[in-house]
């Protein structure tokens, strides 16, 4: 059997798509792989903030694309990268969740300081309106700037010294074993709660292609599946865009099967954010349970006030936008 798997051509995306084709083959040696790469939007365009240009959902579109017309049978994506307000195409689903990654960030210096040990006014460097907004609420002198580009590049400007410091996703750089060479720090999830699957992998293909659904069976992690069911449907369910800043983060102890979703929601501007927490028992249906707690928190935000603050964050991004159209307009 041939197994054609769509992906975008960053280093992280390759190495992640290596992965799975690597757990596959250990399962079926005689299977033979073929990579179809894309250089998507999202990675073309490194000048602007996400926001401006579309969202995350650029990383995601051009790549499913290749799945939809039948030119790959499935699709690796980071899943922080599929939005969760809109549905995939009709017929298709993202059909496996392997193991999670650690889902935290990192706080990475040239030294390896801590983050209360960064100077007054430290530039910090992410291009994530989530973190940005966590990051000021606990350090408003802090000056937060766009980064953006593949993780190398990312980390290049670091150590060019364009920043004090920089966040980035701990899967990331523990996938491409770059955590052996890197001073860095995991801030814990209380302190910057994660996005919505972080540190997942989502399989996307074809529901009705059952060869390639019982090819990726032995991958799936059922633990992994019912936290990334629950995060999913609280970003479904409070309806924020690319321009909020809005994380949602499920922890399972299976030991007392009992599940905990966190959920954030700030403004860019005033310091002002809302936090809840639920916990239910799994029960007969664990992924119905997951599923109805992620809707039962996103209420609990909506009703707290969540959509005043996600309109101040969309307009502040706004703002930005439009200065930097302005800085870009041809003279």
């Amino acid at each position: 059997m041939k197994l054609r798997i769509a992906t975008r051509r960053s280093a992280l995306a390759l190495t992640q798509t290596r992965y799975i084709a690597g757990e596959l083959k250990k399962r079926r040696p005689e299977l033979e792989i073929e990579e179809v790469t894309v250089e998507t939007r999202g990675d073309k365009e490194t000048s602007r903030p996400l926001a401006a240009i579309g969202g995350k959902g650029l990383f995601v579109s051009e790549v499913e694309a290749l799945v939809v017309e039948g030119k790959a049978d499935i699709a690796v994506h980071s899943l922080k990268d599929v939005p969760g307000d809109t549905d995939l195409p009709e017929g298709f689903d993202l059909v496996c969740f392997p193991k999670r990654e650690d889902p935290r960030d990192l706080l990475i210096t040239p030294d390896g300081r801590d983050f209360d040990a960064l100077p007054e006014g430290a530039v910090v460097g992410t291009t994530s309106l989530r973190r940005e907004a966590q990051l000021r609420e606990r350090r408003p002198d802090l000056q937060i700037r766009t980064l953006r580009g593949n993780v190398q590049t990312r980390l290049s400007r670091l150590d060019a010294g364009e920043f004090d410091a920089i966040i980035l996703a701990a899967a990331g750089i523990r996938r491409l074993e770059l955590d052996r060479e890197r001073k860095f720090v995991a801030l814990p999830v209380e302190f910057s709660l994660p996005a919505v699957g972080q540190g997942t992998l989502g399989i996307e293909a074809a529901v009705d292609r059952s060869d390639v659904l019982e090819l990726l069976a032995p991958l799936e992690c059922p633990g992994t599946r019912i936290v990334t069911e629950a995060e999913r449907r609280f970003l479904r369910r409070i309806e924020g865009s690319c321009r909020a800043a809005i994380a949602g983060h499920a922890r399972l102890d299976e030991a007392r099967g009992v599940l905990r979703i966190d959920g954030y929601v700030g403004d860019l501007v005033g310091g002002q954010s809302l936090r809840a927490s639920l916990e239910t028992a799994l029960g007969e249906d664990p992924v119905e349970a997951a599923r109805l707690l992620g809707e039962k928190l996103a209420e609990k935000l909506i009703e707290a006030g969540a959509p005043s603050l996600m309109r101040k964050a969309e307009a502040a991004v706004k703002e930005r936008e439009a200065a930097l159209d302005e800085r870009f307009r041809p003279r």
